[in-house]
């Protein structure tokens, strides 16, 4: 089955509230013919969007191609959470690569969420940024060591963006008797995310980015210089990016057999009045549980609950995804069974054995970034300024990320979704004990 055409159609954003509420750059046209660039990005996500802004700030020549529009995919469909950090906890990482590479991880963790802050402010995007994640513990006995975990951070990293919850605090915060502590991150935060890729794309045309949309990239010659073939045209390039992420189909079975598509499921409700709103989430944070099928929600500009949960055990979407999301939503809220559901919409992301994002040299100048495993808004922002610098000679901060080991799954793409498919039946099942 084709994950480019799943779920969507070619050229047409999915309704969703991101869509309904951004206002994007004019379409733009396909690409046609042969033509010839310094380096040739492919997938207009915010990996490819930002690699493609921080190519030409250096001087490239870049040309950027989307198989949709600008923003269709993940990017722009997603939670909006700009989590600090790295998809897997510190503790986890030092038992795996050790503390020196464990420290420079989450170092390029706060600095990917310094990135997305700077480049809202200096290309003034209108999609905001609102401080504040809190992490809530569904099970009484998972609070001692999320307090655990937040205390390594402040003792051993020097974080003091970071602070415990008791059961108390949580519920005044978080209007739902289903959560027992937990931690909030001030150093995080939640943005609209299509509004963001809009902010991306105009920022890189202004700096000479040609981009291209409706062009599908259908191969990858990796000679030198390299040939990138769509339908209706053929790109020349001295260096090839794949930021295709949870959609790169089959354009390349080396990353394939590394990161793999899921799909995640979102609502919105109808707006809610002030005080509705300020019961369910105070003071206008995010918020994440400790769950592996993780619900995740915050409140829109205009006060609407956008509620993030639901697994898929599919390549489609399920027909009616409002019911899917709003089963865990009303185990959050039951209160809330009443309340209206103006929009739903699913999404596909891409995740890798160990939840860590995959970077790899694929061929000499062709180049992917990809598997951030839900944690993407900042840490693929960052990518395309890792990989703009590694394009230019300086790969210290890319070859961090590329040295974290990240498994094929077992038997490589072929075998990878049944596999799953029976892990995440387990783990949903112990997200229920």
């Amino acid at each position: 089955m084709d994950i480019l055409t799943a779920n969507d159609r070619i050229g047409e954003y999915p309704k969703s509230y991101y869509a309904d509420t951004a206002s994007g750059p004019a379409p733009f046209a396909q690409a046609a013919g042969e033509l010839r660039c310094d380096v040739c990005v492919v997938g207009a996500g915010f990996t490819g969007l930002s690699t493609a802004l921080h190519l030409a700030e250096k001087g490239y020549d870049v040309i950027l191609l989307e198989a949709h529009r600008v923003g269709f995919g993940a990017s722009g469909r997603n939670g909006g959470q700009v989590g600090t950090g790295q998809r897997v906890g510190q503790d986890t990482l030092e038992k795996m690569l050790g503390k020196d590479q464990a420290r420079a991880l989450w170092d390029i963790g706060l600095d990917s969420v310094a990135l997305v802050r700077n480049l809202i402010d200096a290309h003034q995007m209108d999609c905001g940024f609102n401080s504040g994640i809190i992490h809530a513990d569904h099970r009484a006995r998972y609070v001692a060591g999320e307090h655990a975990y937040a205390e390594k951070l402040q003792n051993d990293y020097g974080y003091d963006q970071i602070r415990t919850l008791d059961l108390e605090e949580m519920r005044h915060l978080v209007g739902s008797e289903a959560y027992f502590g937990g931690t909030l991150d001030m150093g995080g935060g939640h943005i609209h995310p299509l509004r963001f890729a809009f902010g991306l794309a105009k920022a890189a045309m202004a700096k000479g980015v040609r981009i291209f949309e409706r062009s599908r990239a259908t191969g990858i010659d990796g000679t030198d210089p390299a040939r990138v073939s769509t339908d209706k045209a053929v790109i020349t390039a001295s260096h090839v990016v794949l930021g295709c992420n949870g959609y790169l189909g089959d354009l390349d079975g080396q990353v394939a057999a590394r990161v793999m598509p899921i799909n995640n499921f979102i609502v919105a409700t109808e707006p809610l009045s002030e005080q509705a709103a300020e019961a369910l989430i105070r003071n206008n944070h995010a918020v994440a549980d400790s769950k592996f099928v993780i619900n995740y929600f915050r409140l829109s500009d205009d006060r609407r609950l956008l509620f993030g949960g639901g697994e898929s055990y599919g390549y489609r979407f399920p027909a009616d995804i409002a019911a899917k999301v709003r089963k865990p939503m009303l185990e959050i809220y039951p209160h809330l069974a009443d309340t209206r559901i103006d929009y739903a919409w699913g999404g596909t992301l891409g995740i890798t054995m160990n939840r860590m994002p995959h970077f790899e040299r694929l061929r000499g100048n062709v180049i992917s970034a990809s598997g951030y495993s839900g944690h993407g808004v900042a840490m693929a922002t960052f990518a395309g300024s890792v990989v703009a610098e590694a394009i230019a000679g300086q790969s210290e901060k890319f070859d961090v990320m590329a040295k974290v080991p990240n498994p094929r799954f077992p038997g490589g793409a072929s075998m990878r979704w049944p596999l799953l498919v029976l892990a995440m039946l387990w783990f949903s099942l112990r997200d229920k004990l």
